[in-house]
């Protein structure tokens, strides 16, 4: 979880370090719907590497904005779901939503 000294002076900075690239957002609209396994997120994802994928998860874990649950079956399952955290960021997907809609209808 993200310290008090870590992060930045600027509260739209806090924002862009939590959530300030392209996959995390994707992510985040994904993990809105419902929580998702590893291979769907990749699958719903084009263009995604695994590395990549694993890492921006991995960072969204440590910060507070998804939880990670491991089930204990055979084979293992694994779901992610936003957190609290996660969740309290859904009025600023829920704007950007509405300005692709606003701009796409605008352009048409």
């Amino acid at each position: 979880m993200l310290k008090y000294e870590e992060l930045p002076e600027c509260p739209v900075g806090i924002t862009v370090q939590l959530i300030g690239n392209k996959w995390k957002l994707l992510i985040m609209r994904n993990l809105l719907m419902r929580p998702w396994r590893f291979n769907e997120l990749r699958k719903s994802l084009d263009g995604v590497s695994q590395k990549v994928l694993t890492d921006s998860l991995r960072q969204m874990e440590n910060d507070g904005i998804i939880t990670r649950t491991v089930y204990p079956e055979v084979p293992p399952r694994v779901e992610y779901a936003l957190s609290e955290l996660g969740e309290s960021m859904r009025p600023i997907l829920d704007a950007m939503e509405k300005f692709g809609n606003d701009l796409k209808l605008s352009l048409k």
